[in-house]
Order: structure tokens, then C-alpha cells, then sequence
């Protein structure tokens, strides 16, 4: 039986990105946007050559990653922090070199005596 090779991957992220976004079930969030902080990881397929390939178009482009989540939280007001991680990871998995997209999501400012709530969602490429 003839072993299928792994594909060799490079790991993208994004740490940190603090944006306002309107979000929650609660009468108080409806009012207007709260502070989140995105992360993100996606497992990129790596198809280039070992080494010297310095080639813009062989990498995703973390910029667009960046705009994309940007996007989601300019939409309109989300209930729940799990279904605007969804949307973020689905926009980073519609690269097709991008196998599995990470997205956390937390709110730092929701209770005073703890750093952050959140969550995070994890969605791979189908097949």
C-alpha cells in the first residue's frame, strides 16, 4: 500500500486585533458596540519549493485575513461571538490553500473581575 505523503503546511496568524463590534444577546450590548479582540490561525497548504522562493503569490495574504474579519464585525449586529468566529473562519477558508482556520474571539470588558470571555471555533476544508 503506497503511504499518501502530508502536506507540508505553514502556519498564518493574526494575535490581537482589537476592533468594536456590536454583539450580544444582552439588552446593554444592544446599545451600542464593545470592545473584541480577534484571534486568528490558519494551516496553509505549502506548495512552493523548499527554499528561495521569495513569491507574493504562493502566500496567503494575512492583510486580506485582517480586512475579511474586519468585514464580519461591520455587518450588523451579531448575537452570539460564536456565529461571528463562523463567519470569520469561513471568509479565511474561502483561500483555497488554507486547510483548517482557528478563530477566538474574546470580550475583554464583559465581567470586570475576569480578563476575557470568549470563544473559539475551529473549521476545516471539506474533503
Amino acid at each position: 500500500m503506497t503511504e499518501i505523503p502530508s502536506p507540508r503546511l505553514r502556519r498564518v496568524f493574526i494575535r490581537g486585533l482589537e476592533l468594536q463590534a456590536r454583539l450580544g444577546v444582552h439588552a446593554h450590548e444592544k446599545v451600542g458596540p464593545q470592545r473584541i479582540v480577534v484571534h486568528v490561525e490558519l494551516d496553509v497548504r505549502d506548495d512552493g519549493p523548499d527554499v528561495g522562493a521569495d513569491d507574493l503569490a504562493r502566500v496567503v495574504d494575512y492583510e486580506q485575513v485582517v480586512i475579511a474579519a474586519r468585514q464580519a464585525v461591520a455587518g450588523g449586529h451579531v448575537l452570539l461571538v460564536e456565529t461571528l468566529a463562523e463567519q470569520v473562519a469561513a471568509l479565511a477558508l474561502r483561500d483555497a490553500r488554507v486547510l483548517r482556520a482557528r478563530v477566538s474571539i474574546e470580550k475583554p470588558d464583559a465581567f470586570s473581575d475576569v480578563a476575557a470571555v470568549g470563544v473559539t471555533v475551529e473549521r476545516a476544508r471539506a474533503g
